[in-house]
């Protein structure tokens, strides 16, 4: 199936309000742990950059998990980074963790370089997914750890429609649609490896199928 791309930015009030309410417990953790495991040998410190950060529960989770850092995350929605804010303050991480809001490439981040660069679920959002690669060229510190976590595309969208039953049947109407559309706009292994091949990050960056319906892209950028 041809990929068939949606809008780059959930920017509705209804999106941002079902997606932060949204129960994402386990896929959250899931990219945590992910994370955790595979620089376990590394001291995270300094400042982590989270791009498509939406309401930041992955950011706040970040923060608990290395309270040596701090973290800035950056977003396009406003209405998503409002629901961010809220939870950045109903955490107590206000002292730690900064929102931006800004769309790639074009966005200027606080600080010239990172400690680390993550991002979940945000690379099929992009018609020209090189603004990511690049983004992350320009502002990752030597030897910074990587993580980007994104779903796969289905082969159709019968089976587009079997996944979005199978992960989110108990979701709302609207985050059920939004799953659907972002599987069918998603990237396959072999797109993001020229991706990685284009901005010259294949001898950085590695990807590894981290269940069916997802894919991680990490690495160490030296």
């Amino acid at each position: 199936m041809k990929r068939i791309p949606e809008p780059e930015l959930m920017s509705t009030e209804r999106q941002a309000r079902a997606y932060a309410m949204a129960n994402f417990n386990n896929p959250n953790w899931l990219f945590v742990e992910h994370f955790k495991n595979s620089f376990f040998k590394k001291e995270i410190i300094g400042t982590i950059l989270d791009l498509g950060c939406g309401p930041a529960d992955i950011t706040v989770r970040f923060a608990r998990l290395f309270p040596k850092c701090h973290i800035h995350g950056v977003d396009g929605a406003e209405s998503m980074l409002k629901y961010g804010r809220a939870a950045v303050t109903k955490a107590g991480l206000t002292d730690r963790i900064r929102l931006i809001h800004g769309c790639l490439p074009d966005v200027q981040m606080p600080l010239a370089e990172y400690d680390a660069i993550i991002s979940n679920h945000l690379l099929h959002h992009f018609a020209s997914p090189m603004a990511l690669w690049e983004t992350i060229k320009t502002y990752s510190k030597r030897n910074a750890p990587i993580m980007i976590m994104d779903i796969i595309r289905p082969g159709s969208k019968e089976e587009a429609g079997a996944i979005v039953e199978k992960y989110m049947g108990d979701e709302s109407a609207i985050l059920k649609k939004d799953f659907f559309n972002s599987l069918l706009a998603a990237y396959r292994e072999e797109e993001v490896q020229e991706q990685l091949r284009q901005a010259d990050l294949v001898s950085h960056l590695s990807i590894r199928m981290v269940s069916r319906i997802q894919m991680v892209v990490k690495g160490i950028i030296s």
